[in-house]
């Protein structure tokens, strides 16, 4: 399918062999999430979650950076400007839809979702990526929080997901002083699941993306709905769901050929049924 036109030229989307690849591209602006960006990664994403063409979302930035959140510059001079502001009920439910919309939806959509650091992830953007199923991050890249020399107390879902992978004082410690984070320390600490060199980003990212596209797309699905309800549910909630789910993907042609495939020795084909 190739090149998307996502209405704006601060994301760039590509298909190619079901993995969808969204690129935040504003790298003047290390990636800062504009207005006209969110919108088009939140009609993006939804897209996705619907295509059967898309097997993988990959959520990436151009040059070397990732995404530096929120776009300081122009946060000051709105503040500044004198441009009638919205009221802040509507400027609150305005956030709420688009933070649901971007990272809620790369948490929930029932297909793996992959970010890939080149460079710096901050503020909403290091949210973004944790948003996500899987990191891998260039060596060269690093994560903080950066709320705090903001002057923010955080937002797109990092509170929660930051404690989901370090756990409440480490993530507190990370929100409270806003340190810088490395790729090698990230590792250690579960928030990026591989690190490579710089220039081998792309290659080890295309390579991870295309074994997932290949994957059993049915049993993505259910495994997802299991490990992200199992972060907040009770055990017997998740015993069950896991039954359910078991039960189904069994039922599944991707399951039948992958049983032929053990016996006669050889890797399966998976189709997504």
């Amino acid at each position: 399918m190739g090149k998307i036109d996502t209405g704006t030229n601060d994301l760039l989307a590509d298909l190619d062999a079901g993995v969808l690849t969204l690129t935040l591209n504003r790298p003047e602006a290390r990636n800062a999430m504009s207005g006209e960006m969110n919108d088009a990664l939140a009609a993006r994403l939804a897209w996705a979650e619907l295509a059967p063409e898309v097997k993988v979302v990959v959520l990436t930035g151009a040059g070397k950076g990732f995404c530096a959140g929120g776009d300081v510059k122009g946060m000051d001079s709105r503040n500044t400007g004198s441009g009638q502001p919205v009221s802040i009920d509507q400027a609150i439910h305005n956030q709420r839809v688009n933070q649901r919309a971007t990272a809620g939806k790369l948490f929930s959509m029932p297909k793996p979702t992959l970010a890939a650091l080149p460079g710096a992830a901050a503020g909403a953007g290091l949210s973004l990526a944790l948003a996500c199923d899987l990191r891998i991050m260039a060596s060269t890249a690093i994560m903080t929080t950066a709320f705090a020399r903001v002057g923010f107390s955080g937002d797109y879902g990092g509170t929660y997901f930051l404690t989901q992978l370090v756990g409440s004082a480490k993530a507190r410690e990370l929100y409270f002083l806003s340190e810088r984070v490395s790729a090698e320390e990230a590792l250690r600490l579960g928030l990026a699941n591989w690190v490579v060199e710089p220039d081998e980003l792309q290659a080890r990212t295309r390579e991870i993306a295309g074994r997932l596209a290949a994957g059993p797309t049915v049993a993505y699905r259910y495994m997802k709905e299991n490990l992200n309800r199992a972060m907040a549910g009770e055990v017997d909630d998740c015993l069950d769901l896991e039954a359910t789910h078991h039960v189904h993907c069994g039922q599944t042609a991707d399951h039948k050929e992958a049983a032929r495939a053990f016996v006669e020795k050889r890797e399966p084909v998976f189709a997504g049924r």
